[in-house]
């Protein structure tokens, strides 16, 4: 028990290295902890226990934004919503249990080998966790490295590829700190090349900056916006859309931007399209209500709509990847008589759409697009046999608290070093912002302020490796760890075998 509380402690000190603190070397301490109390597990059981109570700290206090989104239901309780992290945590941290048996199980009692299993598993079990029962690959390890060189491994072997980069920085600390000087250093040498090839094969942007762009943040919270019926809202937007200049530019407004059916009444679509200017396009968040044969509302699609001067609708694009209880309410017909409803309002459920999908703007270049929650899904957020020149990510973090916000952005962040390419935030709350192909961040706007960003389209960079090959990537990586472990067992056999050849 006192080491499993220990890894619980570890782990909530890892959450530390995450926005909106970004105290990453405490990450990678809480994971060599980590590495050090598998050392001494007595048995499977044990390794399997020690990483599970460090993903539950780890996701418990990195996820504690979760409870803040039931505070908008009036249908539940909100302290329903710290149950809601809790019982989400408890299962989340199967994936770092994974991790830690498999390293336990394979070692051999050797420290490099237990580090370079612990690397491989911990990549393979995330890339799980991003896909089984419709993925939550929120807080990747690797994102506490975002803020250091090393980032851009992402460019090369994509997050779960950096994750595991992580797990090995925080190996090296575990050997030196066990004495290990020769493994430690070697493994900080091997690293530190890792991180040498990465920032020489990552190809920088090419091109001159592009058309102008407004980025707009109304900071109309999620209460607000419903209660008063999008007035606040909309006024502000109306007073962003003037052109002073008579530059064409592309607005972008957030996920959930207006609240008509811009498909089913045209005046509404031409009304907003009078604020613009002559040239101007705007990209905006909204919902298409499907219907049945006689009319009725059997569903939703939560889209992003691209409307010109005219109010003519130019392109939709629909959300893919939703959002489980948000969105949709799974077992509705179990769960909604006994008073559970979806944390946002409504009583239809939204469909999903068909995938990434890139959209042509005149004079503005391509656009692929991710609405919200789809932007922390690596490896799928572009249609790579129509790669687009930039990302928009339209979104609505209103509900999400102090943590989700700076959280959902550095993901953002790791989507356009992934890609080579800038991607554009719009929020009603923020944090809206603009990132460059290698995940700098050029302009921002904080959270609960309300403002614009002027700026011009930065250029895509040539695809990354990660761009080509996609999720492919980190599991070579891993293949790689696993072939290096090997390799070291067969090493240490050796000597052994030769003495019993000569008894």
């Amino acid at each position: 028990m006192k080491w499993f509380l220990a890894c619980v402690a570890a782990g909530a000190a890892s959450a530390c290295g995450f926005a909106p603190l970004n105290l990453w070397p405490l990450t990678l301490v809480g994971v060599a902890f980590l590495l050090w109390a598998l050392e001494s597990a007595p048995s499977l059981r044990s390794a399997l226990l020690r990483g599970w109570g460090f993903g539950l700290g780890q996701f418990v206090l990195g996820l504690n934004w979760i409870a803040t989104a039931f505070t908008y239901q009036s249908n539940m309780p909100a302290w329903l919503g710290w149950i809601a992290v809790v019982l989400l945590s408890l299962y989340l941290a199967v994936y770092p249990a994974a991790a830690a048996g498999l390293a336990w199980r394979w070692a051999g009692g050797d420290r490099l080998r237990m580090v370079l299993i612990f690397a491989a598993a911990w990549i393979v079990t995330e890339y799980l966790r991003a896909v089984m029962f419709t993925g939550f690959p929120w807080n990747p390890l690797g994102v506490s490295l975002l803020l250091t060189p090393a980032s851009l491994f992402a460019a090369l072997f994509g997050t779960y590829g950096l994750s595991g980069l992580a797990a090995l920085i925080a190996g090296g600390l575990y050997l030196l700190a066990r004495r290990g000087w020769k493994d430690g250093g070697g493994l900080a040498v091997a690293v530190a090349a890792l991180v040498g090839i990465a920032w020489l094969a990552t190809p920088a942007p090419s091109g001159e900056p592009g058309p102008a762009v407004r980025i707009v943040q109304p900071n109309v919270s999620q209460d607000q916006k419903h209660e008063e019926g999008y007035g606040p809202q909309l006024l502000r937007f109306r007073e962003s859309a003037v052109n002073t200049t008579g530059e064409p530019r592309l607005l972008l407004w957030p996920e959930d931007g207006v609240p008509f059916l811009l498909d089913e009444r045209p005046s509404d679509a031409r009304m907003i399209g009078s604020w613009l200017g002559e040239d101007d396009l705007l990209l905006t968040g909204g919902f298409k209500i499907e219907r049945d044969s006689a009319g009725r509302a059997t569903g939703a699609r939560n889209s992003a709509w691209v409307i010109d001067p005219a109010g003519r609708l130019l392109g939709r694009y629909d959300k893919a990847h939703l959002v489980p209880y948000g969105e949709y309410l799974p077992m509705r017909a179990l769960l909604e008589p006994i008073g559970l409803s979806r944390l946002v309002p409504g009583t239809l459920d939204t469909w999903e759409g068909p995938g990434p999908r890139t959209l042509d703007l005149p004079r503005f270049g391509r656009v692929g697009l991710q609405i919200c929650y789809e932007i922390v899904f690596s490896g799928q957020v572009v249609d790579r046999a129509n790669r687009p020149d930039f990302i928009f990510n339209p979104s609505n973090d209103a509900w999400f608290g102090r943590w989700g916000p700076p959280q959902h952005f550095a993901q953002a962040r790791l989507r356009a070093l992934e890609e080579g390419l800038p991607v554009l935030r719009s929020t009603p709350t923020g944090i809206s912002g603009v990132i460059d192909a290698r995940g700098r961040v050029l302009a921002s706007l904080p959270w609960q302020e309300l403002g614009v960003i002027d700026t011009r389209l930065p250029p895509p960079a040539p695809p990354t490796l990660f761009a080509r090959a996609g999720n492919w990537m980190p599991f070579v990586f891993a293949l790689l760890l696993v072939i290096a472990a090997a390799g070291l067992a067969a090493l240490q056999s050796r000597p052994k075998r030769a003495s019993e050849r000569r008894t």
